[in-house]
């Protein structure tokens, strides 16, 4: 009887490790906007556009890195990535103006994507057995979760002991020392019957096959919902929800304020999107794919919708932060693993890199429309509607995707 093959392989280790640290920083992001904002007098649109545009750079980024580590090597793009990271992280640091931050989150947003889900969960997919494949996906996307556990409250921490510039600068060596971690990270060759296919075949099947575009277009609302939580629910609990209770629990465990609570929000998103994450691949092994995210989706859209019609105080905001983190990543490992189902995995990176920069689209518009609103109407009750209606968009293309075909070189 043949042994089972491990979950747990270095390269999968490894990339989580990169993920985790990658992740960490991208997720802290929102507890920089009032600091930034504030010492420079801008408008809360300012840095949100900043933020737009990364999550709009990633998106653009992304297939180009799933096209260079397919291309050059796996280790080759990564390097470049965190090299791009770093350098956008430094540059930030020392900007003045609007337009700079803007500028230099463009490569933030290109580091972000050579060190993220587009090339980390193409290695993990090829270097996973069949059995394997969707549960080890989920692992990797667990690991983003992992960082965001514990991103957004470092960097409040460290705000309140040094300039946002220099914790800037120590985010830039954080991501610069995961390369020593790449020698450990080589996945194995693609099949002789993958490497007969070109990369211009499977595109053109791809881009002619309906089902791919309702997976392009789900997938832009998961972007939406989460860069919007992400850059602007911090700011969100600190000016909306009502105050925390002295003497309480949240209080006696060091969370005294509204903003320290939603940094801390983020951080429970985090803790259980990892439960959620490795649901949904282990779910994903079993049933049926295009079903689970519909499913997803819909529990966004209630949840969503039940929370901003409620009163925000310190309890429906962590709530909230427990619902929405079981549903965060989730969509990631489904979603990645129905690309490779379709379309093999010698060019997942790529194919995979196309639906992403859907999602960052989402990510770039639930940013900029949340400062932009913010700045015309004093609150986010609008943009926060929008995302209930495109999540209620998002569950409903699924629906039609047709998921019974399966790549002759590799079953996912």
């Amino acid at each position: 009887m043949p042994s089972r093959t491990p979950l747990f392989t270095p390269v999968l280790l490894i990339g989580c490790a990169i993920i985790l640290v990658s992740f960490a920083i991208r997720a802290s992001f929102g507890v920089f906007q009032i600091p930034i904002a504030d010492e420079f007098g801008w408008l809360r649109s300012e840095f949100s556009l900043a933020i737009a545009i990364q999550n709009l750079a990633w998106g653009i980024g992304q297939p180009i890195f799933g096209a260079l580590a397919e291309k050059m090597g796996d280790s080759k793009a990564i390097v470049l990535g965190a090299l791009t990271y770093a350098a956008g992280l430094v540059l930030s640091s020392m900007a003045i103006t609007p337009e700079a931050h803007q500028m230099y989150e463009i490569l933030v947003g290109f580091g972000i994507a050579g060190t993220g889900f587009g090339v980390i969960l193409a290695v993990v997919g090829r270097a996973s057995s069949d059995e394997n494949r969707s549960m080890s996906l989920a692992v990797a996307t667990a690991a983003g979760s992992a960082g965001q556990i514990f991103g957004a409250p470092v960097a409040e921490w460290m705000l309140s002991a040094m300039p946002w510039q220099q914790v800037f600068l120590i985010f830039a060596a954080a991501i610069l020392s995961v390369l020593v971690l790449l020698p450990l990270m080589r996945a194995p060759a693609a099949s002789k019957a993958e490497l007969q296919e070109s990369m211009g075949a499977i595109l053109g099947k791809a881009a002619r096959d309906p089902s791919f575009t309702l997976i392009f277009l789900g997938f832009f609302s998961c972007g939406y919902q989460l860069a919007f939580i992400t850059a602007h629910f911090p700011a969100f609990v600190r000016e909306m929800c009502g105050p925390i209770m002295a003497g309480g629990l949240l209080d006696s465990i060091g969370i005294s304020t509204t903003s320290m609570l939603g940094a801390v929000s983020l951080s429970f998103i985090g803790v259980f999107n990892i439960i959620g994450t490795l649901s949904a691949g282990w779910l994903g092994s079993r049933y049926s794919k295009k079903y689970l995210l519909a499913g997803i989706y819909t529990l966004r859209t209630i949840i969503a919708a039940i929370f901003i019609l409620m009163p925000i105080t310190p309890i429906t905001v962590i709530v909230f932060s427990a619902s929405m983190g079981a549903l965060w990543l989730a969509t990631v490992p489904l979603t990645s693993g129905l690309v490779a189902h379709l379309y093999g995995l010698r060019y997942m990176g790529t194919l995979y890199g196309i639906v992403f920069l859907s999602h960052q689209i989402g990510g770039f518009l639930g940013v900029w429309l949340g400062g932009k609103m913010y700045d015309i109407y004093g609150d986010y009750t609008m943009v926060w509607w929008i995302g209930v209606g495109v999540g209620a968009f998002s569950a409903l293309v699924h629906l039609p995707i047709k998921e019974n075909r399966a790549p002759k070189a590799v079953a996912a």
